[in-house]
């Protein structure tokens, strides 16, 4: 149905018969001659209907509408000395038409695809038309170049790409599963993946060695701008490695992405940080290190202070600490407030964050009076406070500080838009996170990354002496501008130790072997050393499109409710559906019924 792509035509094909076929992205007459900008994925190309040419075809180009499919064959052509184009490719040429055909026609349009949108849910609910706009149609080619890129990558490194079971077991990954009933099975379900974290290891049992696979995986919690039910990641997993082995693998990998993506070199190796240093510099596992605003230990500063509250404080055994928000001075009293709910809702336990700043040549804060010379000399100096600097305190158990201080840190970097520059790519590493966490409602130890990884070889002993608080995993971390891209770890393959780790987490003998009975017995058949990563395609497709949300990469996606505004999903299941599945619904809404006849109506 054509000879060239609407992105094609040079002036090499001048005096050529060609044939096009797109929508019409404009059209404008002039003087009864029609101009019209045709489109297909790859770019635009000028037609230019004279009614000299042929009277017929330049009455039915005067039919034309934005969105028409047409079908244009013409002769290439010059443009006019002064009408070119250097916007766009082709801009040096136009097809004067001979032939116009209108394959379909299209209906006024429920928003133009020149401009952008805030209303999300008119994107979502006609995103067929939403992914025509430039800038979508530019997201959704570079994620499908930096997802070939990294199957080429994997492919040259020796990976097979294999896939893994979506009907499957319930699996321990932090989330609630989306739960499939089985007709075959009365009563019995199935669940989506979270990831096929369980397969990938019995892959490396069965002696494959090297896996990959884009893999779709599904989890049933809340949803945010990095987050969707249904997502993809970039899976991996290989025997007889270590941690390194992965890391220079994976750096590798994302390097090739962004290479192919963004035409840039990424530095490697990518810089190291351990969980607790990350933790107390930037209060969070995931930092974004574009900019400083570093979390500063004041221990010292009031290590004799007679400020009550500090004193009891670090006589506790907690910490004071601080960051310096330089320039920030200004800061309006809605953002204060707005600083102020967010430090209460990381726990901090009264109304206000404790601040000075600086302007003026005036130090402003109730706390500047109580300090002593001494002390505020020491401020001063080790949070290198200047003019138009705030400095935000936090005092109290060092975790939940390290909280309160990084959100903080975080929103004060929106507000000031010190995250704003997407052409900075920040890669880092964090390592040695902890084993385990606590959980002071329950009482019970969980696995911070899954039950699968790999205790520390140092820290062994600790976990069979129920140190656990104590016990560091061979975990893994891959951060990009205060996101992370993936996590990994090097696995147990060992069954004692398994079971061990199974154990701990309150997971008893008879339990275990109902839910990871082949996993165990798999152990005991040389199951060989390995470990992996597993990195979130959508948001690395997100950072190289230079987006604020996955929504935006993804073709069909869900929006903050879990909804498919488009095909109306979520929907109601009729009874004799549910029967068959031997499924039967409790919630009972009459509105839901109502909404579903309006919904098969519209």
């Amino acid at each position: 149905m054509r000879t060239h792509h609407c992105n094609e035509l040079r002036e090499s094909h001048i005096g050529q018969t060609v044939t096009l076929i797109g929508w019409v992205n404009s059209a404008r007459d002039h003087g009864g001659v029609i101009f019209i900008d045709l489109r297909d994925r790859e770019g635009l190309t000028q037609c230019v209907f004279h009614p000299e040419e042929n009277p017929e075809v330049s009455a039915l180009s005067h039919t034309l509408r934005e969105e028409d499919v047409v079908q244009v064959i013409g002769r290439v052509a010059k443009r006019l000395e002064g009408s070119e184009n250097a916007k766009i490719a082709t801009g040096a040429v136009e097809i004067v038409a001979t032939t116009l055909t209108i394959v379909n026609k299209a209906d006024v349009l429920p928003f133009q695809l020149d401009k952008e949108l805030s209303n999300e849910d008119l994107r979502m609910k006609y995103r067929y038309l939403d992914l025509r706009r430039a800038r979508m149609s530019k997201n959704i080619r570079q994620r499908s170049v930096i997802t070939s890129a990294a199957r080429r990558y994997l492919d040259e490194s020796g990976f097979f790409e294999i896939e893994t079971p979506i009907l499957s077991n319930p699996t321990p990954e932090g989330a609630r599963d989306f739960l499939v009933p089985s007709r075959l099975n009365p009563g019995r379900f199935y669940a989506l993946p979270q990831a096929p974290q369980q397969y990938k290891q019995l892959l490396m049992v069965a002696g494959l060695e090297k896996y990959f696979q884009i893999a779709r995986c599904f989890r049933d919690e809340d949803l945010r701008a990095d987050r969707q039910p249904e997502f993809t990641q970039i899976d991996i997993e290989a025997s007889f490695v270590n941690q390194d082995d992965i890391i220079k693998l994976v750096e590798g990998l994302l390097a090739s992405m962004f290479k192919s993506g963004l035409g840039i070199d990424v530095p490697s190796p990518f810089p190291r940080m351990t969980y607790r240093d990350a933790e107390d510099i930037y209060g969070s596992d995931k930092p974004d290190t574009r900019f400083d605003m570093k979390i500063t230990d004041l221990g010292d500063v009031f290590a004799t202070t007679e400020f009550k509250i500090f004193r009891s404080i670090i006589d506790g055994g907690g910490v004071v600490r601080a960051i310096n928000a330089k320039g920030f001075a200004g800061i309006t009293t809605g953002q204060m407030n707005r600083l102020n709910e967010i430090a209460v809702q990381a726990g901090l336990p009264v109304k206000n964050l404790a601040f000075i700043k600086l302007e003026n040549g005036e130090y402003k804060s109730p706390l500047w009076k109580i300090f002593t010379d001494a002390e505020k000399a020491a401020v001063v100096a080790k949070l290198d406070l200047a003019e138009g600097d705030i400095v935000f305190f936090g005092a109290g158990s060092r975790e939940s500080v390290s909280t309160i201080l990084g959100r903080v840190r975080s929103e004060c970097a929106v507000m000031m838009e010190l995250n704003k520059d997407s052409t900075k790519f920040n890669f880092l590493w964090v390592v040695d996170f902890p084993l385990l966490a606590h959980d002071e409602e329950t009482g019970h130890w969980a696995a911070v990354h899954h039950p699968f990884t790999r205790p520390h070889p140092e820290d062994i002993a600790k976990l069979e002496a129920g140190d656990y608080a104590n016990v560091r995993a061979v975990a893994y971390d891959v951060v990009l501008n205060g996101y992370e891209l993936g996590g990994g770890s090097i696995r147990i393959h060992e069954k004692d130790l398994q079971a061990k780790m199974f154990s701990v987490l309150g997971v008893g003998p008879e339990e275990q072997q109902i839910k990871f009975g082949h996993l165990l017995d798999a152990f005991r058949f040389g199951a060989p050393p390995h470990g992996g990563l597993a990195l979130g395609l959508d948001r690395i497709a997100m950072l190289v499109a230079g987006e604020d949300s996955i929504r935006e990469v993804i073709a069909f996606p869900k929006n903050n409710k879990g909804a498919d505004l488009m095909a109306h999903s979520p929907c109601q299941i009729e009874h004799k559906l549910l029967r068959e599945v031997y499924v039967q619904s409790t919630y009972k809404d009459p509105k839901l019924a109502q909404e579903a006849k309006a919904d098969v109506k519209a």
